[in-house]
């Protein structure tokens, strides 16, 4: 297994081998049993790396099975010292309770240590959304930019008609126009292949967190790039190791996400006017338009792949121009 293997080669900058070997085994439980994506198990790693290095260094390298809840609670209070955001000691603290939970359950520990561990209340932020004129301009031709536009080779003014530098332009229209279409997290997009659009539907089969799979639509805007895009531009930028891949990176392979977050965190920052600052930011921004729209919630919920409705309700805060629009229709006295 990959992250087994990783884990064990940076044995030596990191934790001992008493504790990164029961990690590796629990990681690869999450990817084989529980169906974890890449980035979930990536996470896990680094949180449990940063338990383990601790126990090295400050608690005389125990075993697992002498982990103690004063160990644990002491590596909390190395964290706060260190500054980590709430968000991130939440989050490690989950990391550790779900493995130790599991170390009891396979009979690795006697005792589970972490149990009494508590998290602190994560800060319940509102999510940043686009405004529809926003979201117009983000699509436009001016704003949507090029993560690869820079390395093709050239001056500037002949990069304009470009092949290459066409096929990246219309490729990052695709991911724009798809992400606020369908509302899809940036992981969903990039592993889409080109069976998995469904043209006559216009309708997508997205593998979601969890190995589930949901169909989500898109709109006709949506369908008129990602048309373009491979009639026209795929195969200028695709070499076999794309494979069936739907949006392909300037090397010829599937779009990994680091380049997909970059273009529209690049087309963001050129709107001017926004906090927004990733493609998290068109997911607030399609489920908000949605329920602003009057859709139902639990439509939504099913179409942003929420395993909670609690999580889809997030989005039902009721903006400051729909407040007042509402207030001045309503109110006797507004």
């Amino acid at each position: 297994m990959v992250m087994k293997q990783e884990s064990a080669s940076k044995q030596t900058a990191g934790p001992s081998a008493k504790f990164s070997e029961p990690v590796a085994d629990y990681l690869e439980y999450l990817q084989r049993e529980r169906g974890r994506s890449e980035n979930t198990l990536r996470a896990y790693d680094v949180d449990l790396r940063n338990l383990g290095q601790f126990l090295k260094e400050r608690a005389a390298d125990p075993a697992l099975k002498q982990v103690s809840v004063d160990m644990l609670r002491d590596w909390l209070a190395y964290l706060h010292e260190s500054d980590v955001s709430r968000t991130t000691l939440a989050r490690r603290i989950s990391a550790v309770k779900n493995f130790f939970a599991w170390a009891l359950k396979h009979e690795l520990i006697e005792a589970d240590p972490a149990l009494r561990l508590a998290a602190p209340k994560k800060e319940r932020r509102l999510p940043h959304v686009l405004q529809p004129s926003q979201i117009d301009r983000l699509l436009s031709d001016e704003t949507v930019a090029s993560e690869g536009t820079s390395n093709v080779n050239g001056d500037e003014d002949e990069q304009v008609n470009d092949p290459k530098s066409l096929a990246i332009q219309c490729r990052d229209k695709v991911i724009a126009e798809l992400l606020y279409a369908s509302g899809l997290r940036i992981s969903e997009l990039v592993a889409l292949d080109i069976a998995d659009v469904d043209f006559e539907r216009r309708t997508l089969r997205v593998l979601g967190k969890g190995n589930k799979e949901r169909v989500v639509p898109f709109g006709k805007p949506a369908e008129r790039v990602i048309i373009d895009w491979i009639r026209s531009h795929r195969r200028i930028l695709a070499s076999e190791s794309a494979g069936d891949a739907l949006l392909v990176g300037v090397r010829g392979s599937r779009l990994n996400v680091r380049q997909a977050r970059e273009v529209i965190a690049t087309a963001l920052r050129l709107l001017g006017d926004t906090s927004a600052s990733g493609p998290h930011a068109l997911r607030h921004t399609v489920a908000t338009h949605l329920l602003d729209g009057g859709a139902d919630l639990r439509a939504v919920q099913e179409f942003l792949g929420h395993a909670s409705l609690a999580t889809t309700q997030l989005y039902t805060h009721v903006s400051v121009d729909r407040l007042r629009q509402s207030y001045r229709q309503a109110h006797p006295r507004a």
